[in-house]
């Protein structure tokens, strides 16, 4: 009964789109009354059939309906509630339902925008019509999640034991989607002016805050992956350039240089063309992502098993390269900015540079993580492109990209005098200067920590002294006229916010990358190891029972001075589905430091431990948060916002909005 129910909801949503596409071609040609009422209702049936077929698979989940193949593969009856909830996104075709999900809420909230007479946002809607009718085509096909069973098992398996394991299954999946699907809207508002030969900075305006939006649910995405790979894997580490986490890099790489760059075309008229491209790229990136997750072509452990949906998926990526950018050549000429830049030393330069390092940023990622699959496809040959490569090519790029994140936007537009920047970069580079003396006295020797530190040093006085300027200039400094002045500015600062994150990000990067240490020790009863200025002993072992899993782990002690100052427990975890047991670090997070353990052997009184040391951990995951606050707060920019008078001497140079992104 319920996967009956589930394929009726699942064929109203191929419906749906399917009317909604026709319906939207309908009111782009003929504005009308009832056009849109009929394309209401079709928006309606929509959401109505993505969020039964949510429902239907949450119910058969939760009725432990084993008859459903779905159900019978990734649930178990011991599973506990929470992580049966996820499994409902945690497999293949359930992470295609969330997709069609989220894709109708977005389709929801654009067409409860929708204008009269709003030619161009109807065409958005037919456009998103198309790909809902692709996404709902697959759950009706190849990635049907309702498909049954002649003979139902009594039980099932499981989630996978790494999706049942951390609370973080919960948040990181639908994040990383409320991005992904998220960049639909900008997608389909640029194929639309395209479509209708429409330049200018319209459907720019349109698409702004969708951007914005999905940019900030992605970043939290990314972060909360990282966090999980971190508290989960038990490697030690956050990123590891896996094909997969690659692949959600790529969108918000390009995303972020359509940010950047949408403000020269809106101050400035420049960089049309360019615009359409990097919306159309990211957009197809996004399928990239969805092709290299549910393909099965690459090993990887966020990836899902091979199955027919891949095919399918890269044809409907080809078919949005081809598309976009051949409608994108066709209409060219009638999207082009009308004039270049005046001089490359000013404020859209600064951003044209910007485009082209995360182009070039992503074009590197994109490179290293296809590399091996083309090889395979083409000699059959396995090769791997490992961290070196990608750390040995990011790392100057990202150090050039910090450099004009801090210099941009302090350049005026057309043209800049150096004495003007100087001005204004004068004292935050001093400040950078003595900090970065001050770690070589301290005894950091490595160059590119204090490289970074110095350069995130001057981004953020930078923005300081510029937030000081601004206040200074207001006729009143009580707490409510500063706030009431950054706000009418909320673009500029939401970015300035979203670059604080970004640099908090870089130096946890650089202080954990190069000044974290490690060390592999085998503890016994009554003989510690020593580790960093800790004593590391083995207080004892333990093992318990759980509903849907056999824990065992040890409790190490870390002494220093002579007293405990911390318990880990590290431990392992035997799933009734699983051969080999899986294991969850202990991590003690502290003001200064965190300390990481991670078991990999556990005999009768003998551990055998990897333990690492990382300076300021926490700065990574509260960057990270802090850039998507920043996109967050940039989304309550007016549209025309107001500019603060200043003294002629010192005006801001920011006034103007400005993208919250890197």
């Amino acid at each position: 009964m319920i996967a009956l129910l589930g394929r009726a909801f699942v064929a109203l949503g191929v419906a749906a789109a399917g009317l909604l596409v026709v319906q939207a071609v309908r009111v782009q040609r003929r504005p009308a009354s009832a056009g849109r009422a009929q394309l209401r209702a079709a928006v309606t049936c929509l959401v109505i059939g993505a969020a039964g077929a949510m429902l239907a698979l949450e119910k058969a989940l939760l009725a432990n309906d084993f008859s459903i193949a779905y159900v019978a593969s990734n649930h178990a009856r011991a599973t506990p509630l929470l992580f049966t909830i996820t499994s409902a996104w945690s497999a293949l075709e359930g992470s295609i339902v969330l997709w069609g999900l989220v894709l109708a809420g977005y389709t929801a909230t654009v067409f409860a925008r929708l204008g009269e007479s709003d030619r161009l946002g109807a065409g958005a809607l037919a456009v998103m019509g198309v790909v809902a009718v692709f996404f709902f085509g697959l759950l009706a096909t190849v990635a049907n999640p309702f498909r049954t069973l002649q003979v139902a098992p009594p039980d099932g398996p499981g989630p996978n034991p790494l999706l049942q394991n951390h609370i973080l299954v919960a948040f990181h999946p639908p994040m990383l989607y409320l991005g992904y699907v998220g960049f639909t809207v900008p997608f389909a508002f640029a194929v639309s002016a395209l479509l209708r030969g429409e330049g200018g900075a319209e459907w720019l305006g349109r698409t702004r805050r969708w951007s914005l939006v999905a940019w900030s649910f992605l970043t939290v995405g990314i972060v909360l992956g990282g966090w999980w790979s971190y508290a989960v894997l038990g490697w030690g580490g956050f990123w590891a350039w896996d094909p997969v986490e690659n692949a959600s890099l790529l969108p918000w790489l390009l995303a972020t240089a359509f940010i950047h760059s949408a403000v020269v075309q809106t101050r400035r008229g420049r960089l049309q063309a360019w615009n359409f491209a990097l919306v159309i790229g990211t957009f197809a990136l996004t399928i990239l992502g969805t092709f290299l997750t549910r393909s099965g072509v690459i090993a990887s452990v966020h990836s899902f098993t091979q199955s027919a949906i891949g095919p399918v998926l890269l044809g409907f990526l080809l078919v949005v390269l081809a598309g976009g950018f051949g409608l994108l050549g066709l209409r060219g000429h009638l999207v082009a900015s009308p004039a270049r830049l005046e001089s490359l030393a000013s404020r859209e330069g600064a951003f044209l540079v910007n485009n082209l390092l995360l182009s070039l940023f992503a074009f590197t990622v994109l490179v290293g993580t296809l590399y091996p699959i083309f090889v395979e496809a083409f000699s059959g040959a396995q090769v791997s492109v490992g961290r070196p490569f990608f750390d040995r090519l990011a790392v100057p790029i990202s150090l050039a990209l910090l450099l004009v994140m801090g210099v941009g936007p302090v350049t005026p537009y057309r043209a800049a005098r150096p004495a003007l920047v100087w001005q204004r970069i004068y004292l935050p580079v001093l400040v950078a200067a003595g900090v970065g003396a001050a770690l070589v006295a301290a005894g950091v020797r490595v160059p590119y920590v204090v490289g970074v530190v110095m350069v995130a040093t001057a981004i953020v006085g930078m923005i300081a002294r510029q937030l000081a300027v601004t206040v200074w200039s207001l006729p009143t400094r009580q707490p409510a006229a500063v706030l009431r002045a950054l706000g009418r500015n909320r673009g500029y600062w939401g970015g300035q916010l979203a670059h604080v994150g970004v640099v908090l990000v870089a130096v946890a990067i650089a202080l954990t990358g190069n000044l974290g240490t490690r060390a592999t020790v085998t503890l016994t009863a009554g003989q510690p190891a020593a580790f960093g200025p800790y004593q590391v002993a083995l207080q004892g072992l333990f093992e318990r029972q759980e509903p849907s899993r056999q824990v065992t782990g040890a409790r190490i002690q870390l002494r220093q001075g002579g007293r405990v100052v911390r318990v880990l427990a590290p431990r392992l975890s035997q799933y009734p589905s699983q051969i080999q047991a899986i294991g969850t670090p202990a991590v003690w997070t502290g003001l200064t430091q965190d300390v990481y353990a991670s078991l990999t052997r556990l005999d009768a009184g003998t551990v055998s431990l990897n333990l690492y040391r990382y300076p300021l951990m926490w700065l990574l995951w509260l960057g990270g948060l802090v850039a998507a606050a920043g996109g967050v707060v940039a989304l309550g920019v007016r549209r025309r916002p107001a500019r603060t008078v200043l003294p002629a001497g010192d005006r801001p140079h920011a006034p103007e909005e400005a993208p919250a992104g890197v």
